[in-house]
């Protein structure tokens, strides 16, 4: 079965590198926080660590599931997603991305190990 990437939108403003990158979290899959309804539960499964989400709108989301960052849930701002480089997808949790955010009792960002796997709890 052939996949059909001609909806994908691409920039000519950003490397082919990036252009890619932003192709494939389209094709991994993943969501943007503007999507989830305030309240719903997410679980991220990360290559070492599983955490939950509860979005709580405009950014912001109780996380834990991490022994130091979060072993208890925290009022986390979510950035968004990177490839592990400085491109960010803006409040978007992707696949094959790592996660990041900002904990309130850390100056720097907290980014992930890469994203396995994403689903919202019923």
């Amino acid at each position: 079965m052939d996949l059909d990437l001609s909806s994908l939108k691409t920039s000519q403003h950003l490397s082919d590198l990036i252009n890619c990158g932003v192709v494939q979290s389209e094709v991994e899959g993943g969501v943007y926080l503007h999507d989830l309804a305030k309240g719903s539960v997410v679980r991220i499964e990360t290559q070492n660590r599983i955490y939950t989400l509860v979005n709580c709108g405009e950014g912001t989301a109780l996380l834990h599931g991490h022994p130091d960052f979060c072993p208890e849930p925290v009022l986390v701002r979510i950035h968004g997603s990177t490839w592990g480089g400085t491109s960010l997808k803006y409040r978007y949790i992707g696949r094959g991305m790592r996660l990041e955010f900002g904990h309130p009792a850390y100056e720097r960002p907290i980014i992930t190990s890469v994203v396995m796997d994403i689903r919202e709890e019923v």
